[in-house]
């Protein structure tokens, strides 16, 4: 109801972790009331303060002027305990402990006491919204916003109606959002919500890869960022999250989802849980941290080896043979290689060793033809590469100019994999109705910072081609986590972009 979301002046925020804090800034600052709420005082007391200071430093940092933080701060309203009287309140935002229990009594005693006007949100980031209203002798007032950490910066906000939310409230809250400056969309009461439960493509992936011994941590970012264009690698993204968040969040989608093989987690992910190798909070994950900055591997340094010469095979000869040829290497152009030559191979949904058949497997090597060798080049090793040409092959593979990554020989190159991972969950998202193709792509771009959604990753690499990879990965390796979501398939065989929903039985009954 637009006409709710305009008349919004009261909210009152129960919670002042870093959580509370957060909505209680976006809130001030976009002209509502707020009434910050804690069963400790002087937790009040001191989240004003630090909201204080927040504007404050915008003001010096020329974002806000003077006049608006003095408005903003003076629109905050400490109050104290959380069932304190209300009054013209519209809306409550409880931030408080993730803890189901603690939230739904929480809510039968807000229920008790608040007018009957008054829409009540939680900020759960993975609780069921249905299960915690289910406590309320009324749950259609209940719903979820979910914010993200910081919540001044993150603009996006889950919208999450539970099974029995007054159809008006999510509309109305999403109207809300905006009017706050942020992007809402509208997420499922399902494991994961829509941001956690998309971002399982990438860093199940990543750990199933770290698992097989394929490649390293660093190996996987370094593709991630430079070939995939994501601002951080999974591993990264880990060690930022912190492992003790990341995998119960990874638990419980799966078990969530009742072991849906696309989701299972890492016994990697347990194992340094148990640990205690957060990431950056403990100074150690994945990297090591010295005073808060990671500590990366340098980039590899080319063998010194005897030149020779390099055959690649026809059909990447144009692309990557002129690169080679640009560096002063010697390509071959024949039919076959000559008995001194290193034999490129780029496999594509495979290994190399099955993409080189008929090539003489002791001098080939393989680099993933995804990205069209214009960034970080990745070289695939078998296990039966003669040492001496592997060195030459990755030698002259470094005179180009180019990044280099080198790892083992896997069903398929990492960056294939990744994408293949993110794309396919994004699409059993969409195949299951469980969000708009759109608000799965708007929420993973805002949510977690992909340069495009997974839907629109895989227009931009084309449905077949991400088919293609699954389904190579799935013969190869047997394993039901690869997969293809049926969304994908259709699609693909349909020459139908991946972001369109398409014709459904309602459009021809309308």
């Amino acid at each position: 109801m637009e006409q709710w979301a305009r008349r919004v002046r009261t909210v009152r925020v129960i919670g002042t972790g870093a959580m509370g804090r957060g909505i209680a800034q976006l809130a001030a600052a976009g002209g509502l009331t707020v009434e910050l709420a804690d069963i400790r005082m002087e937790a009040v007391v001191d989240a004003a303060e630090y909201i204080g200071g927040m504007f404050d430093r915008l003001v010096a940092k020329g974002r806000m002027s003077a006049e608006d933080a003095r408005a903003a701060k003076g629109r905050l309203s400490p109050v104290g305990e959380p069932l304190t009287p209300f009054q013209d309140c519209d809306l409550v935002v409880e931030a408080v402990r993730e803890d189901i229990e603690t939230k739904r009594e929480l809510f039968r005693s807000l229920e008790k006491v608040c007018p009957e006007h008054t829409v009540l949100v939680t900020n759960t980031s993975s609780l069921p919204v249905t299960a915690i209203a289910a406590a309320l002798e009324d749950p259609s007032r209940v719903a979820g916003l979910h914010f993200f950490n910081p919540v001044p910066l993150m603009r996006l906000v889950e919208v999450i109606p539970g099974a029995r939310t007054a159809e008006w409230i999510p509309d109305a809250l999403a109207d809300l959002v905006r009017r706050l400056g942020h992007e809402p969309v509208l997420a499922p009461d399902a494991p994961g919500f829509l941001v956690n439960h998309a971002g399982r493509g990438l860093v199940t992936e990543a750990l199933q890869i770290l698992t097989e011994g394929a490649a390293e941590p660093v190996d996987i970012d370094r593709i991630a960022r430079d070939v995939l264009g994501l601002k951080m690698g999974p591993c990264e993204l880990l060690d930022l999250t912190g492992m003790d968040v990341s995998h119960p969040v990874m638990e419980s989608i799966w078990t969530g989802f009742y072991t849906e093989p696309r989701f299972r987690p890492s016994r990697l992910g347990r194992a340094r849980l148990e640990a205690g190798l957060y990431g950056r909070k403990t100074g150690e994950g994945f990297y090591k941290y010295v005073d808060g900055a990671k500590q990366e591997p340098p980039e590899l340094t080319a063998p010194e080896v005897e030149p020779r010469p390099v055959w690649v095979h026809p059909q990447y000869r144009q692309e990557l043979g002129a690169l080679l040829s640009a560096a002063g290497v010697e390509v071959e152009s024949g039919d076959e290689p000559s008995n001194q030559a290193v034999v490129l191979v780029a496999p594509f949904g495979q290994s190399t060793v099955d993409a080189a058949k008929g090539l003489p497997l002791e001098r080939t090597l393989g680099i993933d033809p995804f990205g069209g060798f214009f960034t970080r080049l990745t070289v695939a090793v078998h296990p039966g590469v003669d040492k001496e040409a592997g060195r030459a092959g990755i030698a002259a593979l470094a005179a180009t100019g180019r990044s280099l990554t080198v790892v083992r020989d896997a069903p398929a190159p990492v960056a294939q994999r990744l994408l293949a991972s993110i794309v396919n969950v994004g699409c059993g998202i969409a195949e299951q109705r469980l969000a708009r193709p759109q608000d799965i792509d708007t929420a993973v771009r805002l949510g977690l910072g992909y340069p495009r959604g997974p839907l629109e990753l895989g227009d931009s690499a084309g449905a077949d081609q991400v088919l293609e990879i699954l389904r190579g990965l799935q013969a190869s390796t047997g394993d039901p986590r690869y997969r293809p979501s049926t969304w994908l398939a259709e699609r693909a065989a349909l020459a139908l972009p991946l972001t369109e929903t398409g014709t459904a039985p309602p459009d021809l009954l309308a």
